[in-house]
């Protein structure tokens, strides 16, 4: 063999070696940065469950009365804010209203869905926490849904790959998503899926598939 010839198919090699780097380094990177997302996510659910304990061990009946005494919506969420301040640090200004949070599908958040949040704030560490107040409350319904964009504003600001939720109770705390088979999770924490039950599909180990 020539040593042109060799050094012709060294650089070949070389090449083909390098272009698989660059095929899978990002591939490998958003793997990464999704595996951290999630792993911050479960441990914001344990924050929600332990300030469920907490509230469960003062006064519960205290605070389902004064929800229920409240007249308006804005009362309402004063007293939720009141209420999670302690735990997640909410700034006291809202996030501007061209902050937009979609679904998993690529499709906006209609006004008329639940899951259709008015009001976000920043907690401490700049994520950015919505709440949706659930009007009559009593013992078996939900008192307010609360979203978690674990990266603030950074993208892709979307349910099941940034965005996660859950439903408050008065005497306990629900990834959204529980109420779901594990067939239906799977299909909802896809791409065609609009990603909701992410938020208990990666509590339970779940995975999101491309």
């Amino acid at each position: 063999m020539k040593i042109s010839d060799w050094r012709v198919e060294y650089t070949i090699t070389l090449l083909i070696i390098f272009a698989g780097i660059l095929f899978f380094i990002p591939t490998s990177l958003k793997s990464t940065v999704q595996a951290n997302i999630i792993s911050k996510w479960k441990d914001c659910y344990k924050k929600l469950t332990y300030m469920q304990d907490v509230i469960l061990k003062q006064e519960k009946e205290k605070i389902l009365t004064s929800f229920k005494r409240a007249k308006t919506p804005d009362q309402r969420e004063d007293l939720i804010i009141e209420l999670i301040k302690p735990y997640f640090r909410l700034a006291h200004y809202k996030i501007p209203r061209g902050y937009k949070v979609k679904f998993m599908d690529k499709t906006a958040v209609p006004k008329t869905s639940v899951y259709y949040i008015d009001d976000y704030y920043f907690s401490d560490n700049k994520m950015i926490v919505g709440i949706k107040d659930i009007p009559n409350p009593d013992e078996k319904n939900t008192l307010f849904i609360m979203t978690f964009d674990i990266n603030g504003f950074l993208p892709p600001n979307t349910w099941g790959k940034d965005v996660f939720g859950a439903k408050i109770y008065s005497d306990k705390v629900e990834a959204l998503g529980k109420d779901l088979s594990l067939q239906e999770l799977k299909n909802d924490c896809s791409p065609s899926g609009k990603g909701i039950g992410c938020s208990y599909y990666y509590q339970i180990g779940g995975n999101f598939s491309d």
